[in-house]
């Protein structure tokens, strides 16, 4: 079994398209030290120039014992000569879901150390095990909340990927996904080497423990909706779809002709209808199930008319479908001088001197003018402009886009914060879509293989 471990740990460094530098993740426990042992040893043994480890420990501070846990890491990798910070995890915690809010904390401080230690990408000890308990979490929420649809073809309609991009800024890379957690701990066994057993970690106040305990209680092993190779397939036809059947203007409005509105026995044509419209209402998730049953009934029914999902209307019409932000429940947003600000989820503002305050175009005269010389019918560009951003300096009368100097991007809430390699074709299309650059590629030749299991 350790045989496999370094296999896996080489196979990986060939897997890169060029050498670099990798930040590992590691807590102390068994997966990630693992996976630091075994990259060690696999450039140790290999002499791959040109590569090279750093190492990140980071303190949830959560419990009295990790101070001292990430220096005892400290210390290990001081031992094999990798360069090594602690981040910690400085302020309140949430009093509810502590666990969600730790796992985006521990991204964004694994980005800045990567960013602090010269890092190319970030490596992580996740498991097949790991793998396993996601699958199966995700497949009991589905059930119970209807994040996602009777196929799984949201953000979470299988297990992790192997490749993931976070902040649209660096890659995160699981390359021990196949392997179990005993075959790595015999690895370590192996060498001498101790690890860390949090004791979260069989606390069944969490959900991963208990969904852990009805695993190894049951024997099965929980399947995916979809492997990363069918997720895969899928997202680049719908990135195809995207780019051949849906017109973003302005970034507001999403325009479909009559003839492919209604094909919503498409799996893929959905997910690209789904995913344009979720950016488009700034959401960070696709719709619902009980939602998406019934926008396909209401589109199938090729009826003229209009129904919000999402915060998205759906305008029908003759002469095509229409989609755009509804005009409620828009904010008000102060950006600081020089600062930048994340308006309506949709846009993000950064100030190029003075203090700005955004909020919905009074005026919308501009961009009704734009969306008219795109061709869009005057109400549905009367519509869409009542929910464009306008920008002016705090305190001036008024606001109308481009008063005041400010750079605007859009945002794209779906993809931007954690985008899975398996979709980044698709994301890809939106981002085009929307006016932005295409997704960073990742560092590595092969990344459709996220959930084999």
């Amino acid at each position: 079994m350790p045989d496999a471990v370094l296999d896996t740990a080489r196979n990986f460094l060939q897997s890169f398209i060029k050498p670099c530098r990798i930040l590992v993740a590691v807590s102390g426990g068994s997966d990630s030290m693992g996976l630091l042992v075994a990259l060690h040893s696999a450039l140790a043994a290999d002499e791959r120039p040109g590569f090279s480890l750093a190492a990140c420990t980071v303190d949830h501070a959560l419990r009295p014992q990790s101070a001292r846990e990430a220096e005892d890491v400290a210390a290990f990798c001081a031992a094999l000569g990798i360069a090594h910070r602690t981040s910690r995890w400085v302020g309140a915690k949430p009093s509810t879901g502590i666990q969600a809010a730790a796992r985006n904390k521990r991204y964004e401080l694994l980005a800045e150390a990567a960013e602090a230690l010269g890092a190319d990408c970030i490596a992580t000890g996740h498991t097949r095990d790991d793998q396993q308990e996601t699958v199966a979490m995700r497949g009991a929420r589905r059930k119970d909340d209807g994040r996602h649809d009777l196929e799984g073809e949201g953000q979470g309609g299988g297990g992790m990927a192997a490749a993931m991009l976070y902040g649209r800024r660096i890659w995160v890379l699981r390359p021990f996904l196949a392997l179990g957690r005993a075959q790595i701990r015999s690895l370590l066994e192996a060498r001498g080497v101790a690890w860390i057993d949090d004791p979260s970690n069989t606390n069944p106040a969490f959900e991963r423990v208990r969904v852990r305990a009805r695993i190894a209680l049951s024997g099965g092993v929980p399947v995916p909706s979809w492997d990363g190779r069918q997720r895969a397939a899928s997202s680049a036809r719908a990135a195809t779809l995207i780019e051949q059947r849906i017109r973003v203007h302005e970034a507001l409005v999403a325009e479909i002709s009559a003839r492919d509105a209604g094909a919503m026995d498409d799996r893929d044509w959905r997910r690209a209808l789904l995913a344009v419209a979720s950016v488009l209402g700034g959401r960070e998730h696709m719709p619902a199930r009980a939602t998406v049953q019934r926008l396909s009934q209401f589109l199938r029914s090729g009826e003229p008319g209009r129904m919000t999902a999402g915060r998205v209307v759906f305008d029908r019409r003759a002469s095509g479908l229409y989609l755009y932000r509804e005009a409620r429940n828009l904010p008000v947003l102060a950006v600081g001088p020089g600062g930048q600000g994340l308006w309506d989820g949709r846009f993000t503002v950064k100030s190029g001197g003075p203090a700005l305050t955004v909020a919905a175009d009074a005026s919308g005269g501009l961009w009704t003018q734009r969306l008219i010389d795109a061709g869009l019918p005057a109400g549905i560009a009367k519509r869409a402009s009542a929910v464009a951003p306008g920008i002016a300096p705090t305190g001036a009368a008024g606001l109308a886009y481009g008063e005041a100097a400010a750079k605007v991007e859009y945002h794209i809430a779906l993809y931007d914060t954690f985008l899975p390699g398996f979709d980044r074709i698709m994301a890809d299309a939106v981002a085009v879509s929307f006016g932005r650059d295409r997704y960073p590629a990742p560092p590595v030749h092969d990344v459709l293989t996220e959930m084999e299991m």
